[in-house]
């Protein structure tokens, strides 16, 4: 079917509202933008959906999250009938839409039989992941983009453990979008009458109270708060999203005494007007908590992404101004935190192990294996560390104790399978109150780190490719590197490619060609021979190929000068 053919079936369904057929009414002579809304749907893919809010075929809609549920209605149930009274949990984020959106996709599971419980307000992504699992839910959903712009929503999907969907999951419902109508085919019940039937039940202060009662077991030394309570000041801000309330109130608990908020970012608006982008892997973000901090000498900033599955942070160093601290920096100050505190109570388990992203920094092994602790590599995705959390605790091997990915997400404890900004803040306050006790910084301590470890470097860069062309852009470019593999990387001589889509590594200097454990994803590491990995990847929620630069030197200067060396060649590769 052509844009133009979807486009009138769209007019022609009968479903509409009189506003949603005038808006498309006057599209009609807008060819770009039909297209663009019409070429085809959103891919459903492990992460679910995510796009830009408004009527069409590739747009976020009420129509389109109908569609979406229905298909996961149907997996459900011929999985088991059965999985009907578990039910499923679904959440929504700040973001507009996002209430109406949730409410939608509990009325089409209510209409086949499928208990719901969904939350009252909006909550932290992590609190749904808790949800799942404690009241013993089939599935979830979480209605969030995440740190996207404000034009956009998103469809996450998770399925028992608490973890988003496994690939075979995510297929299977993305096959049975492709069998059932857009339109007709959807099954939909109406709230009121499933509240009456007990199909929806609504979740509320209980599940924020035992889920809050878990983030503070996860507290190693709450002594060392106390300690420092009165010379420890931290600034937080939710960036308007939904860490506006547990995260401070985790704080409170912790016994931080000096928690000042950025107030025009607690008010809670999808639209997010104080701020370019919600994102606290970009330091302008941080524009209103800069000023507030000084004004208060704090030691440290803090903020959540909108869902509160990110966390980042800033620090004041010692001619007053603040450093943001990347995520893979963040990572290993954590890590080192919580195996050094936990040898020391003597709670650290004798096999235990901790899990990375194959693009965070190696100095992350460097810190666990210095402990005894093993450290296993997966792919980019909180759902692939879950589900290697699983199979080590399975297999009685190892039990993990701390996982976390270079883009500012955090796990730890049993309780969570995603990203979880509101128990990392927790311990990323413990932690700065620690150093505090010490008349230390985390930036004294991160130099501490590399003393004993060596230099580490990093940095991401993206290479943008929107638009209806970007895809094939994104295809083109992945496709030109495996035909002509890049054998020199700005003067550098490559040594070994490895490519996580067949699992195959092939080794310049050595000749050989051997088989990996990770395989089937759409990844490209470049080993180079001065010990950088140079990681080229699509970005599975954005339009966008991410570039990761890792490196080691015997500096912190002998690592910028490598970072910026191999940034400027990244633009090359357009």
């Amino acid at each position: 079917m052509t844009y133009r053919e979807e486009y009138q079936k769209w007019l022609n369904s009968g479903v509409l509202t009189d506003a949603e057929e005038d808006e498309l009414l006057s599209l009609a002579d807008a060819e770009t933008e039909l297209e663009s809304r019409f070429y085809g749907p959103l891919e459903f893919g492990t992460a679910g959906l995510r796009g830009v809010m408004g009527l069409g075929l590739n747009r976020m809609n009420l129509y389109v999250i109908r569609h979406v549920t229905e298909a996961f209605a149907r997996v459900i149930l011929e999985e088991d009938p059965e999985n009907a009274s578990q039910g499923v949990a679904i959440c929504f984020d700040c973001r507009n839409n996002s209430a109406e959106f949730a409410r939608e996709a509990a009325c089409v599971m209510a209409s086949h039989g499928i208990s719901v419980r969904l939350f009252a307000d909006m909550r932290p992504t992590p609190e749904l992941s808790f949800a799942i699992r404690a009241y013993h839910c089939i599935a979830g959903i979480n209605i969030t983009a995440s740190h996207n712009p404000k034009e956009y929503n998103g469809y996450k999907v998770y399925w028992s453990d608490g973890a988003q969907l496994p690939p075979a999951k995510a297929d299977a419902i993305a096959k049975k979008m492709e069998e059932i109508d857009l339109f007709s085919d959807v099954k939909k019940m109406e709230y009121a009458d499933a509240v009456e039937n007990g199909l929806i039940t609504l979740l509320g202060m209980e599940t924020d109270e035992t889920f809050l009662q878990k983030v503070m077991e996860q507290a190693m030394n709450p002594e060392v708060v106390q300690k420092s309570a009165q010379k420890l000041t931290i600034v937080y801000t939710p960036f308007h999203g939904t860490g506006y309330r547990l995260i401070p109130e985790a704080l409170h608990r912790l016994g931080i005494q000096n928690l000042i908020c950025v107030e025009e970012q607690m008010i809670i608006d999808g639209d997010f007007p104080t701020v370019k982008s919600p994102n606290p892997e970009e330091e302008a973000s941080f524009e209103l908590a800069i000023p507030l901090a000084k004004a208060h000498q704090a030691q440290l900033i803090i903020g959540s992404d909108p869902d509160a599955d990110r966390v980042g942070i800033m620090v004041r160093n010692g001619e007053g101004e603040y450093e943001a601290i990347s995520g893979n920096r963040t990572g290993v100050l954590l890590l080192d935190y919580i195996l050094r505190t936990r040898k020391q109570l003597g709670t650290l388990p004798d096999h235990a192990a901790v899990l990375k992203s194959i693009v965070t920094t190696d100095m992350a092994r460097a810190v666990a294996e210095s402990y005894g602790v093993s450290c296993f590599d997966t792919f980019t995705g909180f759902k692939f560390m879950a589900e290697k959390k699983g199979q080590l605790e399975r297999a009685g091997t190892h039990e993990v104790v701390f996982s976390y990915e270079e883009s500012y997400g955090y796990m730890v404890g049993d309780y969570v399978r995603d990203k979880d900004a509101v128990t990392a803040s927790l311990l990323l306050a413990e932690m700065a109150a620690y150093y505090a006790s010490e008349h230390m910084t985390l930036l004294d301590g991160l130099e501490l780190l590399f003393q004993r470890y060596g230099y580490y470097g990093d940095r991401t860069m993206n290479l943008v490719m929107p638009g209806i062309d970007g895809l094939q852009k994104r295809k083109n470019l992945m496709e030109r590197l495996r035909k002509t593999p890049l054998k020199n990387i700005a003067g550098t001589r490559v040594q070994f490619i490895l490519d996580y889509q067949n699992g195959k590594k092939t080794d310049f200097i050595a000749g050989t060609e051997t088989n990996v454990e990770l395989t089937g994803s759409n990844v490209l590491c470049y080993g180079l021979e001065d010990g950088t990995n140079f990681i080229i990847r699509p970005s599975g929620t954005e339009p966008k190929i991410k570039i990761y630069l890792l490196t080691k030197a015997d500096s912190a200067k002998e690592c910028q000068e490598k970072i910026k060396t191999y940034a400027a060649f990244v633009n090359t590769l357009q």
